[in-house]
């Protein structure tokens, strides 16, 4: 009943990372939601997996928001460059972030019979997390929005799995996967940010 209750503040956590995430403008406080969502995800792969074998996902993920963070310090302040993120208002990234909040309650139990054994908190929190994902990279064009939204996927993504497939390699694989996206997307960043500069 405890760790239940626990679960659902894990969710709960995701549930304000992932918004914030969706809502944020500035570069650092985006960071600080992705770190924080990390660690919710962290919470609902230890109902599966070992605490020390779940500890990869949050170290990986901190690692991977360390990367970005340390990339983007040297690039020029998001106030300074044109508008890609926001070409609709705040209120509407709102309304978006309220559809995926429906749709997860109204999927997430159905999922959850068709897959026993999972759990809803998890199922919750992966749905959650992979509807904020689509719906941010649906609404940006900045490459370092994309690579926050493509790691808020894959982390839904891994957490779903995490209940399904509990073996050492694949905790491995999932991590080279998120620190080589975390690379290539500090690359890029890099690369667009001196493209705009000059």
């Amino acid at each position: 009943m405890l760790v239940d209750s626990l679960s659902w503040i894990a969710v709960a956590m995701i549930l304000a990372a992932s918004a914030g995430l969706l809502l944020s403008r500035d570069w650092r406080w985006s960071l600080g939601f992705l770190a924080a969502q990390y660690l919710g995800a962290f919470w609902l792969v230890t109902l599966h997996w070992p605490i020390g074998l779940a500890s990869v996902k949050l170290v990986t993920g901190w690692m991977v928001t360390a990367a970005l963070a340390i990339t983007r310090l040297g690039l020029p302040s998001e106030e300074d460059r044109p508008d890609a993120f926001w070409p609709r208002g705040r209120w509407f990234h709102v309304f978006l972030a309220w559809i995926v909040i429906i749709l997860t309650a109204a999927a997430a139990p159905r999922i959850e019979t068709i897959l026993p054994g999972l759990g809803l908190p998890v199922v919750a929190g992966s749905v959650l997390l992979m509807g904020m994902g689509l719906i941010h990279l649906g609404l940006t064009t900045d490459v370092f929005r994309v690579m926050l939204a493509l790691l808020t996927l894959l982390s839904g993504f891994e957490i779903i799995y995490a209940a399904v497939e509990g073996s050492i390699l694949v905790a491995g694989l999932l991590a080279f996967v998120n620190l080589g996206l975390a690379l290539v997307g500090a690359y890029l960043v890099v690369v667009t940010g001196m493209g705009e500069s000059t």
